[in-house]
C-alpha cells in the first residue's frame, strides 16, 4: 500500500516552522539604548564622590611633606622633598634649558632715582627673559634686589611709569628705598596676539614636556642667578613683591627659591581655593597642575616660604575671592611660624582698598626684615 501524501497546507506549515525556528536560533540579543543612561550617570557620580574624597585626603600631603620643627634649619630641610614634588608637577625645570647664555644690557634712560637698563638673556633655545633692570642712584655699598612681578595682562612698564596704574609704586618705590629691582615681563595678549595666547601657549607646553608656569618661573630664577652677581647687588638680601598674577607667583617662586628672603604677595592668596567652591574649573591653566587639590593647595605651598618672612595682603573692595578665603587659609600658614617661635615674620592684612599695591605696608614689611636679612 503506498504511503498517504501529506497535504500541500501540512507540507507549507512544516517550512514555515523550520524558518521560524532557525531565525529564533541564530537572532542576536539586544537591549535598548536608554538602558545604559542610569549607568552613565552613576559612573559621574560616583567620580564626583572620588574627586572629593581625594581633595579632603590629607594623607597624600603628608607622605611628601612632614615638618620638622626642631629648628628654622630644621624646618627649612624639612620641605625638599615637598620642593622636589612641586617641580615636578610643573614639568620644571623646561627640557633645554640653557643654563651658560650671557645677558644683555640695554641702556633706556635715567632720572634723579635710579639708571634704567632693558635686559635680555637666553634661557631655553630661542627664549628670552626680558624686564627692566633699576639700580638706584643713592646706592652706597651693596644694596637688597627686589624682584617686582607684575598682574595679568600687565607689563612692567605699567607697573612703572604713570603713575603705576593700580601698582602704585610697587616698582619705583623701590628704587627710592635704595634697592636695585628686576621687573620681568610674563605673557600675556597684546597687540597682534588671541586673547587666549597664555592658556593657548600652556595647552601646547605641556605637550612637550613642560607648562607656562614652569617657564615663566625658569626665566625669572635665570634672571636671578644674574642679577645677584652683579656688582652692587648684596645676594644675601633678595626679596620678591608681586600684585595679582604677581602675587601667585611671587609665592611659588619664594616657595621653591630659597634666595629669596622676603615675600609680599599682594591680592592673590586664597584666590582659587575660593573660585573651586564653586566652579573647580573657572581658572587659569597656570594653576592646573596634578595634584592641585591634594598637594598644592596655596596655604601648603605658603608652608614651604616659612620660615622665611611672609606678607599677605588684600584689599576690602576687592572681589570676594580676592579677599575671603585668604583670611581662613592665611591662619593656618601662621600657625607654622607661630610653632617656630616666629611669629613675627608672617602677616595678613586686609587694608582698605581695591585691587592695588598696598605700598605703605608693603616697603614697611621688607624694610623691617630685609635690611637685617634672618637666617
Amino acid at each position: 500500500m503506498a504511503p498517504a501524501k501529506p497535504s500541500l497546507q501540512r507540507l507549507i506549515g512544516t517550512c514555515l516552522g523550520f524558518v521560524t525556528g532557525l531565525a529564533e536560533a541564530t537572532a542576536e540579543f539586544n537591549l535598548p539604548l536608554a538602558e545604559s543612561h542610569p549607568i552613565r550617570v552613576e559612573q559621574a557620580a560616583e567620580l564626583d564622590r572620588y574627586i572629593k574624597h581625594r581633595q579632603g585626603d590629607d594623607a597624600v600631603l603628608a607622605e611628601v611633606f612632614r615638618p620638622d620643627y626642631a629648628s628654622l634649619a630644621a624646618y627649612e630641610a624639612s620641605g625638599a622633598r615637598y620642593r622636589a614634588t612641586l617641580e615636578q608637577a610643573l614639568g620644571f625645570p623646561p627640557p633645554s634649558a640653557v643654563a651658560s647664555a650671557q645677558p644683555r644690557f640695554e641702556s633706556l634712560g635715567e632720572d634723579h632715582h635710579g639708571v634704567y637698563r632693558g635686559m635680555y638673556l637666553e634661557v631655553l633655545p630661542g627664549v628670552n627673559v626680558v624686564g627692566i633692570y633699576v639700580v638706584p642712584k643713592a646706592a652706597t655699598g651693596p644694596v637688597p634686589l627686589i624682584l617686582s612681578l607684575h598682574g595679568g595682562g600687565g607689563s612692567p612698564e605699567l607697573a612703572l611709569f604713570n603713575g603705576g596704574s593700580n601698582y602704585h609704586e610697587m616698582v619705583r618705590g623701590a628704587v627710592k628705598r635704595g634697592y636695585a629691582v628686576f621687573a620681568p615681563q610674563m605673557l600675556f595678549s597684546s597687540e597682534g596676539l588671541p586673547k587666549e595666547i597664555r592658556r593657548m601657549t600652556d595647552r601646547r607646553l605641556r605637550h612637550v614636556g613642560t607648562t607656562i608656569t614652569a617657564v615663566e618661573l625658569l626665566k625669572i630664577r635665570r634672571a636671578l642667578d644674574v642679577l645677584a652677581t652683579r656688582p652692587g647687588v648684596d645676594a644675601g638680601r633678595i626679596a620678591v613683591v608681586g600684585l595679582s598674577y604677581g602675587g601667585f607667583y611671587a609665592q611659588l617662586l619664594a616657595a621653591l627659591d630659597l634666595r629669596i628672603k622676603v615675600v609680599v604677595n599682594s591680592c592673590y592668596f586664597g584666590v582659587q581655593e575660593g573660585r573651586y567652591a564653586r566652579d573647580e574649573l573657572s581658572i587659569p591653566t597656570d594653576f592646573e597642575i596634578p595634584h592641585r587639590f591634594t598637594l598644592f593647595r596655596d596655604e601648603d605651598v605658603a608652608a614651604l616660604v616659612c620660615p622665611r618672612p611672609y606678607f599677605i595682603q588684600a584689599g576690602s573692595m576687592d572681589g570676594v575671592d580676592h579677599r575671603e578665603p585668604g583670611k581662613a587659609l592665611a591662619a593656618e600658614v601662621a600657625a607654622h611660624y607661630e610653632r617656630l617661635g616666629v611669629g613675627d615674620r608672617f602677616q595678613h592684612l586686609v587694608f582698605d582698598g581695591k585691587h592695588e599695591f598696598h605700598d605703605a605696608s608693603a616697603w614697611a614689611f621688607v624694610e623691617r626684615h630685609l635690611r637685617s636679612s634672618p637666617d
